[in-house]
């Protein structure tokens, strides 16, 4: 059995061993202490502990400056917050040293309890277990040019389902990279460089166009849902946008109101005129407009008031522990009445447990997308699925 070294920065004494002893009793002996963030950093060189518990509020260097100094060095070992501070705070302070990508098992406020402790250690316990992944490999701008000329773009669709009957009402288009052997590269390996590369455009126009491609192949096979495919608003200022999303739904007989635009937004637009108008036409159309990822872009509530959406689609973070974390789901919550004031359809995304899909149905959320119902897959799976899930009438 590895043998898992601590260490505590906390300048509570009491604390300190309290927790040691909490330590020991889960097959934890070898443990180091420090009393403030700067011993602490002079004990992680020394000790290299595997887990680190971190007190916030110590006099010297505290809890936050001690995170960023172990980011700055490269620190990989995991990290417990612990605090009698407000829970925000120790909300924020996880944040953080997330942003600093730091290992975060989790926060737990003072006075320590035995069981989250041992939850978290198990946690980590978990992670060392499983074999380590191989580095991603990001692809280069040659590459991504020569796959945006070669089809090397495949889409893979995530179900989204009506809370009320679980009946499956449309999907996602979520964008994928498969190689000329096959083998499928997550978006993450070359989302960036399209983007960073003002490729954006063209990585944009194949997804949709394949999109509406599926669904007409899905209809001649009796399936008749809702397909949503993804525009960021940097793609939204050419007006060609309009006559490529009108042509590839009237080309692919696809019903307007079955074809709906998630607009992202990663930082506030300078122009907002162009996407104003390119985007109220296509509701014109009857094409469906959704604001997606409420809540985390540059500008959403003014975005909400400008555009003429149909959907809202509430973030996975106001999801993500909203049974159990009042402020989640107050923010949850405020969203769900906030598209309801306006006559807006609400879609609940990365929903992965019961008790998230139980919280989201009692606030009456309309749709619900995550793992708890599918992960994203092929169109071949996908029409596999919802046959198997009733969607098509058999015969």
């Amino acid at each position: 059995m590895q043998i898992i070294k601590a260490l505590i920065v906390d300048d509570d004494a009491f604390i300190t061993n309290l927790t040691t002893r909490m330590l020991a009793k889960l097959g934890i002996e070898t443990v180091a202490t420090a009393r403030d963030g700067r011993e602490g950093l002079e004990a992680v060189q020394i000790e290299r502990p595997d887990i680190i518990l971190c007190d916030l509020n110590m006099p010297g260097m505290d809890g936050l400056e001690f995170l960023r100094h172990l980011a700055d060095r490269g620190a990989d070992c995991a990290i417990i917050l612990i605090s009698g501070e407000d829970k925000r705070i120790l909300q924020t302070a996880r944040q953080l040293a997330e942003a600093h990508r730091l290992n975060v098992l989790g926060v737990v406020q003072k006075p320590l309890k035995l069981e989250p402790l041992k939850a978290m250690i198990d946690a980590h316990g978990a992670q060392t277990s499983r074999s380590p992944r191989p580095p991603l490999d990001i692809l280069t701008l040659e590459t991504v040019r020569a796959g945006l000329a070669s089809d090397c773009i495949d889409v893979f669709f995530q179900p989204k389902v009506s809370v009320a009957d679980r009946r499956l009402t449309g999907v996602e288009a979520l964008v994928r990279w498969r190689d000329g052997d096959g083998r499928l590269v997550p978006p993450i390996a070359f989302l960036s460089v399209v983007e960073e590369n003002g490729l954006i455009d063209e990585l944009t126009d194949q997804v949709f166009r394949k999109s509406m491609a599926t669904a007409a192949h899905w209809l001649r096979e009796g399936l008749r849902i809702q397909v949503a495919v993804n525009f960021s608003v940097e793609s939204l200022t050419r007006f060609q946008v309009h006559d490529l999303v009108v042509s590839a739904v009237a080309e692919n007989g696809i019903d307007p109101e079955n074809v709906i635009l998630e607009v992202t937004e990663s930082r506030i637009m300078e122009n907002v005129t162009a996407p104003l108008e390119i985007l109220t036409r296509l509701r014109l159309k009857g094409i469906g407009l959704a604001i997606d990822d409420f809540g985390t872009g540059a500008s959403s509530m003014q975005q909400l008031k400008r555009i003429p959406f149909t959907e809202l689609k509430i973030d996975r973070a106001f999801v993500d522990g909203a049974p159990a974390d009042e402020e989640a789901r107050a923010m949850l919550e405020s969203s769900v009445d906030l598209a309801k004031r306006l006559g807006l359809k609400t879609v609940a995304e990365g929903v992965e447990t019961q008790a998230e899909w139980d919280l989201v149905s009692a606030l009456g959320v309309d749709t619900v997308q995550g793992y708890f119902v599918a992960k994203p897959m092929p169109a071949d799976a996908l029409l596999t699925w919802a046959r198997e899930n009733g969607a098509i009438a058999s015969g």
